[in-house]
């Protein structure tokens, strides 16, 4: 298997910095069936390549080959991965260029940022759906695609073709983002691994794919392929990819309801995860740093608000699958924490994540779930210190924020609220996003609008207001989320 990763970007040779391979040597690494090498075919000031060629013990690979692995009836006596790229060559590259994967050179940190001019090309490699899938795949990601059907036999073109393609992808893009398009989309036109799909596959997925997988318009299809039409993954997958917000009911179910296999349950679930232990996973992921998720900051800054405000009980209205719920309650200092929200998929989801079933009797305790509209009046909902409202108010039609308000503001009446919203203007710093984003969203506001919301709000409620960013604060755009804090 041969991939080539050429840029003309001056000086060229950078490529051996970003790539932590030098262009006088080449290199060797085992893999588990097999042998990858990285060398340079060439390199100058003006133009270089850097291959690298993946060679399969077929022997290993047999051997190794389970029941779920694509074309498994004829794999023991035809086989044709040490030819075509494929899972096995994504797994070579996650492991060789793990540190250019994550976006990190040590001796020249200001180039992992820069967008270069690339070209990459793989002679073939296994697209069950043809050139049209490969441009489907890649285009909205800013690549030119040249995509060619190779024939099953040149001697005897009237054989037709053959399901694998020629792939040359030119565009100017972070080498970083090149190289994760690739980790993902190469087993995604496969349509197969050669490994066991486990559920740490999607911890896998979402590091490679955040930034862009998101707001691909084939993301059903990259999860439902990806994790081997593995409904309960690719769900999981689904709501985890918050780089942008997160997902709501009604947006979980329809990009992956088509492939969802009838009967699966929570059961088939626990199985796969037992099965994670028992079965051999291939070793060779990036456990590289990524960057922190613009999620994990938001929730990390409401952590570290709510400590500093004291607070000692929380209610998260809005709570969704429980990411900040669990993270609460993994800190004894809040020793009364609930979860709020009207989607009861949601609070279901939320219960599994948080394994509600099998939680200490102590830290149960602690723990309130329950379904409820922020629109009504709940007198579940008083009695807290603090609230918090975590990219739930531009979920909610302009003409109902006004009962919000009042059930929030009024009745409830907690001494802290934590509000946050995405701030519109940074919005188009994100380069594929057109509209809002999220398609559930009813409005986003400007940086100024959001500060007009919260000062009429604290002045009718007898609260006072302070406001912070969350996320990279641009100077141009502000940060990607807005906070205000408020106090009684």
């Amino acid at each position: 298997m041969l991939l080539t990763i050429t840029t003309t970007a001056r000086p060229a040779t950078d490529l051996g910095f970003l790539l932590h391979k030098h262009p006088e040597r080449v290199q060797e690494f085992s893999q588990s069936a097999g042998t990858a090498t990285v060398f340079y075919p060439e390199a100058g000031e003006e133009r270089c390549t850097a291959a690298l060629l993946l060679e399969i013990d077929p022997v290993a690979l047999v051997r190794s080959r389970g029941k779920g692995s694509p074309d498994f009836s004829l794999s023991q006596y035809v086989n044709d991965r040490p030819y075509a790229a494929s899972s096995l060559l994504a797994v070579a590259l996650g492991d060789v260029f793990r540190t250019a994967r994550a976006g990190r050179c040590k001796a020249r940190p200001e180039l992992p940022g820069r967008a270069l001019p690339l070209e990459l090309t793989l002679p073939a490699l296994p697209c069950r759906g043809g050139p049209d899938l490969a441009r489907r795949l890649f285009e909205p990601l800013g690549w030119e695609v040249e995509a060619r059907a190779l024939p099953l036999d040149e001697g005897f073109p009237e054989w037709g073709e053959s399901r694998y393609v020629r792939l040359a992808l030119r565009g100017t893009l972070r080498l970083a983002d090149a190289l994760n398009h690739l980790y993902v989309l190469l087993p995604v036109l496969d349509d197969g691994k050669h490994y066991w799909i486990a559920p740490d596959e999607v911890d896998k997925l979402v590091r490679a794919g955040e930034g862009w997988l998101r707001g691909h318009p084939e993301r059903g299809l990259i999860l439902r392929r990806y994790l081997g039409r593995r409904w309960s993954l690719a769900r999981t997958a689904l709501a985890r990819l918050a780089e942008l917000g997160d997902e709501t009911e009604e947006h979980l179910e329809p990009a992956l309801a088509e492939d969802a296999p009838a009967g699966e349950t929570a059961a088939d679930e626990a199985a796969a995860a037992e099965a994670e232990a028992a079965e051999p996973v291939d070793p060779a992921d990036g456990q590289a740093t990524r960057p922190r998720s613009l999620s994990a900051r938001r929730r990390e800054a409401v952590l570290a608000r709510l400590e500093a405000l004291g607070a000692a009980s929380v209610i998260d209205l809005g709570c969704g699958q429980g990411e900040l719920v669990g993270a609460l309650l993994s800190r004894p200092r809040f020793t009364r924490v609930a979860g709020m929200d009207v989607s009861p998929l949601a609070l279901t989801i939320a219960a599994r994540k948080l394994r509600l079933d099998r939680m200490p009797d102590a830290r149960r305790a602690r723990l309130t779930l329950f379904q409820g509209a922020l629109t009504y009046t709940d007198k579940r909902l008083s009695g807290y210190d603090a609230a918090v409202l975590m990219e739930v108010v531009e979920h909610v039609d302009p003409p109902r924020l006004a009962a919000l308000e009042r059930v929030v503001f009024g009745h409830a009446r907690p001494r802290h609220v934590i509000v946050t919203t995405p701030n519109v203007e940074y919005n188009v710093r994100y380069a594929f996003l057109t509209g809002l984003r999220h398609p559930d969203h009813r409005f986003e506001w400007t940086r100024a609008e959001f500060a007009a919301w919260c000062g009429r709000v604290a002045a009718e409620h007898g609260y006072q207001v302070t406001f912070e960013p969350v996320g990279d604060d641009d100077p141009e755009v502000g940060p990607p989320t807005q906070m205000g804090v408020f106090t009684r």
